[in-house]
């Protein structure tokens, strides 16, 4: 069968305790369906033309100032926002077997040598998942793309970082949230998605920054999403080092 532009899925990722949530959508709207992965192999086994996914890809041998050049460009468009793009550390950091190691490393292959922060640290199984996914199968890889959702969300505000967060003091905070979804609504996604029932092993918060990965993923199709930087440099893996949105 003929792979048309109407029944292409392209897919948008968020990790969830269960996981990963995937947020699957035509690549020009309509349809969208939600389904929660154990493994990012599988997800990577999936019928998605396109994946976008929220969590570092690329991991340099050296970290810079702020991490790699891809944080410090995104971090500027997000306003009071940025400080939810964490400073990516070297490889061997990510693969540390505890976080005093990690520290150690990290501090050792930075410059200015810094430390992991705890937040960072807290997703580097996930971050370790991903890279060992990717590097054992080069040709799949190619369909994997970075994306960060508030990064996401500036590109369907107009290009104006959001004025709300998603959560204060860690929990839900109601106006981000509804702007949030006017956006998602907005870019096309169902609203039966975007309002609708959370999976099991995931949050709100969850499914909807997988829904914007997944808008960032429809753009990658279609060859419009912008890579911060460009074009995308390359780790020691040959994995793209970029943020897409």
């Amino acid at each position: 069968m003929v792979m048309t532009s109407e029944n292409v899925w392209v897919a948008g990722v968020d990790g969830c305790r269960a996981g990963w949530i995937a947020a699957f959508v035509r690549r020009t709207g309509g349809d969208a369906r939600l389904e929660i992965f154990p493994r990012f192999a599988d997800v990577m086994a999936a019928a998605a033309r396109v994946i976008a996914v929220d969590m570092p890809i690329g991991l340099p041998a050296r970290a810079g100032h702020g991490g790699r050049e891809a944080e410090n460009l995104v971090r500027p468009l997000l306003g009071a926002r940025q400080s939810s793009v964490f400073s990516v550390p070297s490889r061997a950091a990510i693969y540390a077997k505890d976080y005093a190691h990690a520290c150690r490393i990290a501090f050792e292959t930075s410059d200015p040598p810094r430390k992991v922060s705890k937040q960072l640290f807290h997703i580097a199984p996930k971050i370790r998942e991903i890279d060992e996914s990717l590097r054992a199968d080069a040709a799949s890889a190619k369909r994997v793309f970075e994306v960060h959702p508030e990064v996401a969300f500036w590109r369907l505000n107009g290009e104006r970082a959001l004025t709300e967060p998603k959560k204060v003091k860690g929990r839900l905070h109601s106006a981000g949230i509804e702007l949030r979804q006017r956006l998602l609504m907005a870019a096309g996604l169902p609203e039966a998605i975007v309002r609708g029932e959370v999976p099991k092993g995931a949050a709100r918060d969850d499914l909807l920054d997988a829904l914007a990965c997944a808008a960032v993923a429809q753009r990658i199709h279609g060859g419009q999403a912008q890579s911060f930087p460009h074009p995308p440099p390359r780790d020691d893996c040959n994995l793209r080092m970029a943020i897409w949105a």
